[in-house]
């Protein structure tokens, strides 16, 4: 009889097949279940396993998305006004949470109205590896994190430029998965170079045990490949793949190549 492999095991695994793969970085494209519509984003997700994603980062849309750009929140809007809901936005996890790992992105008020314990043995059911909460505060993570654990997820915290040391220090500690470095301050969105990402890898590897993923502002496939040279274990890409879903008269097929654009970038 084989051992269950636990999601925070499968992360890790991904982090380590980059790696042996001759990837310099995983590769981590954010999807928006819902949009453009339910079915087009299931292929999305298909597409984001072809074109070479070594993990996804899926959202659960939101109509007051704090830590999302115009784009990502349009997004949201968006794939709420087709009736998408928790229980079919998870449906897309289901679908290739058996060949990439699959951390879903949940805005808190999502959770409690479905209360902890029940939303953790959703996540379970559909085979999610993991959560990430951006507006889950520090102080209030310690009954979500020990929901997640009992069940083998990882509870995924986010740092900023600005975290102060001694929380940064705190948050790094109790990272499961991977620690979501956010690379600029501000909101989801696309931007320039960043001169600083070394500082603020080198500064948040030196909290944590788990790999450093870097997000926000990453645009561009040699955008992916700065925040690899920098040090990043993963490099989560969001926005610029949303705005293609929505631009695109075949958002599959625009970004299974765009994916595969980021993943030969980390090579």
């Amino acid at each position: 009889m084989s051992a269950i492999v636990t999601g925070s095991e499968r992360i890790a695994e991904a982090f380590e097949s980059a790696r042996a793969n001759g990837r310099r970085a995983a590769l981590m494209p954010y999807l928006m279940a819902g949009y453009p519509d339910l079915e087009r984003s299931r292929a999305i997700a298909r597409a984001y396993v072809d074109g070479g994603a070594d993990l996804i980062e899926l959202g659960i849309p939101f109509s007051d998305p704090l830590a999302d750009g115009p784009v990502i929140h349009a997004a949201d809007v968006a794939a709420l006004a087709t009736g998408v809901r928790l229980d079919a936005a998870l449906g897309i996890a289901r679908e290739v949470a058996g060949e990439v790992p699959v951390v879903v992105m949940c805005y808190v008020n999502v959770i409690l109205a479905r209360g902890l314990e029940r939303f953790a043995d959703l996540l379970a059911s559909v085979g999610a590896s993991g959560l990430i909460v951006p507006d889950l505060p520090f102080e209030e993570a310690p009954a979500a994190l020990e929901a997640l654990d009992r069940r083998g997820l990882a509870l995924v915290p986010l740092v900023a430029p600005t975290t102060p040391e001694e929380r940064l220090a705190q948050i790094g500690e109790r990272a499961r998965g991977f620690l979501y470095t956010v690379s600029v301050t501000g909101t989801t969105g696309e931007r320039g170079a960043n001169a600083g990402l070394p500082e603020i890898v080198a500064r948040a590897r030196a909290h944590t045990d788990v790999p450093v993923a870097v997000g926000f502002g990453i645009g561009t496939p040699q955008q992916a490949s700065a925040a690899a040279a920098a040090g990043a274990d993963g490099v989560i890409v969001g926005t610029r793949l949303v705005r293609a879903a929505g631009d695109a008269a075949d958002p599959a097929t625009e970004l299974r190549a765009l994916v595969r654009a980021f993943a030969q970038a980390l090579g």
